[in-house]
């Protein structure tokens, strides 16, 4: 397993990160840090973005503070946090002045539109990546599935609030773990 060599490192990692995501970063971040770069492994990902996934705040976010925390500690998490938001803002700062002045062409809504499409795209893709890491996890598949079924339903289709579904699931998902792992 690789480390970065430095600050510096972990800086313009998750710089370059934040620079290739539109509409989401997730599946670049596990192809950077799992693929490309060999911070992680498929599970480490996974088992990272499950906890950052339920900490409040961007889950991209979440998971670079907790990837620098682990190589250099509170000082790495805030670099990385750094990385994923410093040059990102002054380029949605740019964009939020050129929109100003393009918002009533129709072609820059259908663009906006089409990189939401993309952006659904990339989320289920690392979805379809990350699916072999399933099974090492102590869940297993069929449970994972299940619990993912039933979020799917609650929010998708029964249209229940995020955090209900959040303590329902999550919290049956954790204690469905703590069981099999005891």
């Amino acid at each position: 397993m690789n480390r970065p060599e430095s600050l510096t490192d972990l800086y313009v990692a998750f710089s370059r990160l934040a620079l290739q995501g539109f509409g989401g970063v997730l599946a670049v971040a596990q192809r950077e840090l799992v693929e490309r770069l060999a911070w992680m492994s498929r599970e480490e990902f996974v088992e990272t973005l499950a906890i950052a996934q339920v900490l409040p705040g961007p889950n991209v976010v979440n998971l670079s503070m907790m990837v620098g925390d682990r190589f250099f500690g509170t000082r790495g998490a805030m670099v990385a946090l750094a990385g994923m938001l410093s040059l990102p803002a002054v380029i949605v700062l740019l964009l939020a002045v050129a929109y100003g002045e393009l918002r009533n062409y129709p072609v820059a809504a259908d663009a906006l539109r089409g990189m939401g499409a993309v952006a659904a795209g990339l989320v289920l893709a690392t979805g379809f990546k990350l699916l072999p890491a399933l099974k090492k996890n102590p869940l297993g598949p069929p449970a994972a599935f299940g619990l993912a079924l039933a979020a799917f339903v609650l929010i998708g289709l029964l249209r229940w609030p995020l955090i209900t579904v959040l303590a329902i699931v999550g919290g049956g998902g954790m204690a469905l773990a703590w069981w099999k792992l005891k």
